[in-house]
């Protein structure tokens, strides 16, 4: 101890929360099998979706207004002009179709 922890004055204990340890081996064990590994290549493929088209394709990385009103009226305006946006592109695919 004197080698690892000179500055140490008082005994310490370390004690190791078995429950804890427990849930943590379930976790990996659930992570590791096969459904878990399929869980985790899907959530790959889809990661973050409509968020990552707003933030890279149209360049928008962060939130402008404080406060939680604000926030949500933000929020509601790019999601409104994103789904105007997806609908034009929607109707000029049909037009080229047609």
């Amino acid at each position: 101890k004197q080698e690892c922890c000179p500055r140490a004055h008082k005994n310490r204990t370390i004690r190791m929360n078995q429950e804890l340890t427990a849930i943590h081996q379930e976790v990996l064990q659930n992570l590791e099998s096969i459904h878990g590994a399929l869980l985790r290549m899907n959530r790959s493929i889809q990661s973050e979706g409509t968020f990552g088209v707003l933030k890279w394709d149209k360049a928008y990385k962060r939130l402008f207004r404080r406060g939680e009103k604000n926030v949500i009226l933000e929020l509601t305006l790019i999601s409104c002009g994103f789904n105007l946006y997806k609908y034009h592109n929607k109707k000029q695919r049909q037009t080229k179709v047609a």
